[in-house]
């Protein structure tokens, strides 16, 4: 039941985002990275993992070319062939080291891109269809990131990039989800309080 209505959910989101006029895409996307990079901790973090927008999504291209520009590592997911559910982190310096991925996305290319086996990034820039209040995330569906998380040996800041319809009161939950750190939308940024993150 829970799962239906999330994809209920998801279905209602993803029409609203891929609906949304470019030039409102452009602008919020510009104030969200303004709000993202005005914080110390994340404009200045040496290692960052972000993921390149698709369909109406917050677009991160220019936080690849400011966090090139100071000499950070930045980090891009890519799906695992043949592994449904499983991505890896890939180092990226330029452009000409991505390609057409998987779902129609843009990602590393693995015979350009230097796969990163044990990723260590300071701040993961999550992508998501909708955010609650309490930092929890409505994914696609195929949980890359719900297995890639746990993965990790280290606990990086995770902040999430919306538009303001994206952030809900509450969305369902499962007993694995992670939630973010703050959410980052045109307006504001919302720091998640670590008392509603064990709030299951």
């Amino acid at each position: 039941m829970q799962e239906s209505s999330k994809n209920l959910l998801r279905i209602a989101l993803r029409r609203q985002r891929q609906n949304l006029p470019l030039n409102l895409v452009q602008e919020d996307s510009a104030r969200i990275r303004d709000n993202l990079l005005s914080l110390e901790r994340i404009r200045l973090a040496s290692s960052v993992m972000l993921y390149l927008p698709a369909r109406g999504e917050v677009d991160t291209w220019p936080l690849l070319d400011h966090f090139w520009a100071r000499g950070s590592e930045v980090l891009l997911p890519g799906c695992r062939d043949n592994a449904p559910g499983i991505m890896d982190a890939y180092s990226v310096t330029s452009r000409e080291e991505l390609g057409p991925g998987c779902f129609g996305l843009i990602e590393p290319r693995a015979d350009r891109a230097r796969l990163v086996p044990v990723p260590r990034p300071e701040v993961i820039i999550l992508p998501a269809l909708a955010f609650d209040r309490r930092g929890y995330r409505l994914g696609f569906g195929g949980g890359y990131y719900d297995r890639f998380l746990p993965s990790l040996g280290h606990a990086p800041l995770l902040v999430g990039p919306a538009y303001a319809f994206q952030v809900l009161d509450s969305i369902p939950v499962e007993p694995w989800d992670r939630p973010v750190e703050m959410i980052v939308t045109p307006e504001s940024i919302l720091h998640i309080l670590a008392e509603t993150q064990s709030c299951l």
